[in-house]
């Protein structure tokens, strides 16, 4: 169980780690690559949209690993119990059963004065 809640977690930080690198990225080359135009900078344009891309892609296949990942290590074992979806549908009555009705009339006490007035 323990090795599935971190994994879990891995996809959760992953996933804002995307959210967070398509938020800085612009479809029209803008976004965070735009304030970097400056000639003086070690990074240019063109090389912070790349990273930006990757970073993309990368985090995008970690998500995808981690998600098979944490498939293969849910945890199953013998003390778990049965799906409840499963007890109720064994448990359900059959509609198409004829219900069981009393088929002999209720017996009558005798009344105390002898039934007579």
């Amino acid at each position: 169980m323990g090795i599935y809640i971190f994994i879990s977690i891995l996809v959760i930080l992953a996933c804002v780690l995307v959210v967070m690198v398509v938020l800085v990225q612009n479809s029209k080359g803008g976004g965070l690559a735009a304030n970097f135009t400056s000639a003086g900078q070690s990074m240019g344009v063109r090389k912070t949209a790349d990273f930006l891309e990757k970073s993309t892609w990368t985090l995008g296949a970690a998500i995808f690993i981690l998600c098979l990942a944490a498939t293969a290590s849910i945890p199953r074992g013998q003390g778990q119990q049965e799906s409840v979806i499963k007890q109720s549908i064994e448990s359900a009555q059959d509609p198409n059963a004829i219900p069981m009705l009393p088929t002999q009339a209720p017996v009558e006490t005798p009344q105390p004065d002898g039934g007579n007035k």
